[in-house]
């Protein structure tokens, strides 16, 4: 099914009075490309940060079992934003709606979850500073630059988002001994993380609207 009406499909012209209509079919496709896998994924991504939120918190947020259900909905959550990204870019199925919401579903259960656990007293507030802050600036950074271009992704980047997510998953969990001693290592190293690739991102947004700048110079 191409999505194409059949009297679209031909040479005839339209009467005046049958564009509306055939802006209505077009309106009709571009709603339905909306409702893809990967933008459902990310939708299910966004509805399960309220649900995330209350079973960390849920009973004080020191039960086991409550924390572990969280955990369950944080790795679901970790897990959809793995697919939906490639299965947009794999299948063409990129939209408006998804430029949008995946980066702010992304950012919405990892700052839920960094929030909720230095508020129990499980992460230092400056650690949550940190990753936010450099999460904010990045988002900032992008729309200083998109102008001149889009900085891909980089392995360091990808690094980062799994020992952010591999970390604060040790931290939902109700873990003691020495796998609680072992997950403040896994967060030291995406704290690391956060920053160097950070500063990298500025880097490389510095020197691309550098050459943006110069190429419309060179071009007037």
């Amino acid at each position: 099914m191409t999505g194409v009406p059949a009297s679209a499909a031909g040479g005839t012209s339209r009467r005046p009075g049958s564009a509306p209509g055939g802006k209505l079919g077009a309106a009709a496709v571009n709603q339905a490309s909306l409702w893809n896998i990967a933008n459902i994924l990310t939708m299910v991504r966004l509805v399960l940060v309220p649900g995330f939120v209350l079973l960390l918190l849920a009973d004080g947020g020191y039960d086991p079992v409550w924390r572990a259900w969280a955990w369950a909905a944080f790795a679901v959550a970790m897990i959809t934003d793995v697919f939906d990204g490639h299965l947009a870019r794999t299948y063409n199925l990129v939209t408006d709606f998804g430029k949008i919401a995946d980066p702010i579903a992304d950012k919405a259960i990892m700052g839920a979850a960094l929030i909720c656990l230095s508020y129990l007293g499980d992460l230092p507030w400056w650690v949550t500073g940190v990753i936010l802050g450099r999460e904010l600036g990045i988002t900032l950074m992008r729309f200083w630059v998109i102008r001149y271009g889009v900085i891909p992704a980089s392995r360091g980047g990808k690094l980062k988002t799994l020992a952010q997510g591999t970390a604060v998953g040790m931290y939902v969990l109700a873990l003691t001994g020495p796998l609680a001693t072992f997950r403040w290592w896994v967060m030291a190293v995406a704290v690391v993380l956060t920053v160097v690739t950070g500063l990298d991102y500025v880097r490389q947004a510095v020197v691309l609207r550098r050459k943006g700048i110069a190429a419309e110079q060179a071009a007037r």
